[in-house]
């Protein structure tokens, strides 16, 4: 447990809360208590003015004007890929690749790196906790080539089988796509152990980041992965951007992954020929806007005290865990022995989504189903969880306040 007072905590974390307007308002009648931030974060209000003043004032095409405008918007937006750079820790900005979203970062990696390399016979290993977009894409890619998808097992506590995972190494194994953290239970997954077999196998790592980096610190040179995606609005940043990291020599070799304008060199009807990293990767006008303001999240979060944010969300994960087992009626799904501040659970005798609506009405937004995780619920036994998804602006209060209304789901829905 974290050794910071508790009332430094959280005299910390209410000023936090200050930043962002949304928190402050009333649902049905009563105040917000957001718990979904496994789906989408919060944004702080340098975030909201960032993107905002972009429109206002800058407002211009990057890379292509001849005039002040332009260049003021090509030196934010260029800005903002230095600062995600300096942020995961990678050698380049050039290993920087924006995208829309996780989602696009793995289809990405799949539509170029996966048909340039994955062939007839060869495997793909996904694990049973990984979300949908990080099973398809590589489904997709499998039966074009003939290659497989096979799974690495999970645990009943929703930990990785490493021994599992160990037996499914061989010579076939091409790709690892894994989850930094499991959106649906809130697992750590040991990503130093995976790449460490990885590199014995020769096999390529990518780590889906979606519900990492807005956790704890990433740093992708110390993880050696060689790709690692995740979205901007789950780091507290506008929806629609996201960023995939890969190491140099691999996105070199890579095909382009649309054509268009900004990833040529030259072009003409005799042949085309690319552009250089990153914008190879980049056709088309990006999301501007998104980029620079992702940027302005990034230096938001880096003006704050992570460790106190860290052990805000130790402290709500662990108390949502006590008050669970004290009143009873209530099973945990996911007690990975490393996990994120998701609390994954199911009402005895109640149905999820019937949990979820009645916490609504007390104005406590969680969320149900199956998290875009059906393998994993089908390996669990279950067709879904209620899920409250907790930020480091969360409080203890709230946490509280999800078990009242817990307690009153009980009398109304058993």
């Amino acid at each position: 447990m974290s050794t910071i007072p508790a009332a430094e905590r959280q005299a910390y974390i209410e000023k936090v809360r200050q930043d962002f307007p949304a928190l402050h308002q009333q649902v049905h009648g009563k105040p917000l208590v957001y718990m979904d931030n496994g789906a989408t974060t919060h944004k702080p209000n340098v975030v909201i003015d960032c993107e905002s003043e972009f429109y206002k004032t800058v407002n211009s095409n990057v890379h292509r004007g001849a005039h002040y405008l332009s260049d003021k918007a090509t030196e934010q937006f260029e800005a903002a890929r230095r600062t995600v750079q300096n942020f995961i820790g990678a050698l380049k900005p050039e290993e920087i690749i924006w995208t829309s979203g996780t989602t696009e970062g793995i289809n990405l990696v799949a539509s170029t790196w996966g048909r340039k390399n994955i062939g007839p016979g060869d495997r793909i290993l996904v694990s049973e906790m990984e979300h949908h977009s990080n099973i398809v894409p590589w489904q997709i890619l499998a039966e074009e080539k003939g290659a497989e998808v096979v799974p690495i097992p999970v645990l009943d506590n929703g930990e990785l089988d490493l021994n599992g995972f160990a037996e499914l190494m061989e010579p076939r194994v091409k790709l690892i796509s894994i989850a930094h953290v499991s959106n649906s239970l809130g697992s750590v997954n040991p990503i130093h152990d995976i790449v460490r077999m990885a590199r014995i196998n020769e096999s390529v790592v990518m780590v889906d980041g979606a519900q990492g980096v807005s956790h704890f610190d990433v740093d992708v040179l110390r993880l050696d992965c060689d790709f690692y995606a995740f979205s901007s609005h789950k780091l507290f940043g506008p929806t629609g951007m996201g960023v995939l990291y890969g190491k140099e020599e691999l996105l070199n070799d890579m095909p382009p992954y649309r054509g268009g304008g900004e990833m040529i060199d030259r072009c003409s009807f005799d042949g085309t020929t690319w552009n250089q990293l990153p914008y190879k990767f980049e056709a088309g006008t990006p999301n501007i806007a998104g980029a620079i303001a992702l940027g302005a999240a990034i230096e938001y979060l880096n003006g704050l005290d992570r460790k106190i944010l860290l052990a805000q969300e130790d402290v709500l994960i662990k108390k949502a865990h006590d008050m669970a087992a004290e009143l009873g009626g209530i099973r945990i799904v996911g007690e990975a022995r490393k996990k994120a501040s998701v609390f994954s659970f199911l009402l005895e005798g109640a149905h999820p989504a019937d949990v979820g609506a009645l916490l609504d009405q007390q104005g406590i937004a969680i969320r149900t189903g199956h998290h875009c995780a059906q393998p994993l619920m089908a390996r669990l036994g279950i067709p879904g969880t209620a899920r409250a998804s907790m930020a480091f602006y969360n409080t203890e209060a709230e946490v509280e306040a999800l078990f009242r209304g817990l307690e009153k789901a009980k009398t109304f829905l058993l």
